[in-house]
């Protein structure tokens, strides 16, 4: 049976690769290979491992999202830790994941310090963000994992998922936001960056907390 190394390995932009029957020793191996200065993704359950290479698109919508949560949670004083896109496995319950980005808000306090997690003794991320623009589905991994909110950004709209005895339940709205309409803005704030570009789509959305945020 012949044998592949990851130097073979060529995953261009927007594409995904899947490797199956993958244990758990032999996923960490991989991890350690690619090291942390990379671009791409990686999610693992039971086996199957996919890396996925993102697109420019897919990037500069996740940043833009993160930037919405950042002033947002500024503006509502809320303390928050944000980890982009850390790795995150349990190697109990043979999952891991990497979000595009994600934040410690609820459990922000029990992070702080913290250079490296585990999820068999830490809580995992309060509220995890994925751009969708390429399938990429990773709802078993966050549900097992116990990440109690979801948001999928895809073909031009955000959802929102929070967890419910064990399963997603999409939502109207956010429990970190309450009473925001928070999917509407950032919907809005996106369609503006492809008009005006990004600076300035986030410069129209701190107005607009400025101006309704007190």
């Amino acid at each position: 049976m012949m044998e592949l190394t990851l130097e073979q390995m060529v995953v261009s932009p927007g594409q995904q690769l899947l490797i199956k029957d993958l244990s758990w020793s032999q996923f960490e191996t991989i991890l350690n290979e690619l090291g942390e200065s990379r671009a791409a993704r990686l999610s693992y359950s039971n086996g199957l491992l996919e890396i996925m290479v993102p697109l420019p698109e897919h990037e500069r919508n996740k940043e833009i999202i993160g930037d919405i949560v950042k002033i947002l949670l500024e503006a509502l004083n809320i303390d928050f830790e944000p980890l982009g896109s850390t790795t995150f496995k349990n190697p109990q319950m043979n999952q891991a994941v990497e979000p595009d980005t994600c934040f410690y808000i609820t459990n922000q306090k029990a992070i702080i310090g913290k250079n490296r997690l585990d999820l068999t003794i830490d809580p995992p991320p309060d509220l995890a963000i994925e751009i969708d623009l390429t399938s990429r589905t990773q709802f078993d991994n966050y549900q097992l994992l116990g990440i109690p909110e979801v948001w999928r950004y895809s073909n031009g709209t955000l959802s929102i998922y929070l967890l419910e005895n064990g399963n997603y339940i999409q939502s109207s709205s956010s429990p970190n936001f309450s009473g925001i309409a928070i999917i509407e803005l950032i919907n809005q704030t996106l369609q503006q960056s492809q008009i005006v570009g990004t600076s300035q789509a986030i410069k129209g959305f701190k107005r607009w907390v400025k101006e309704n945020i007190h």
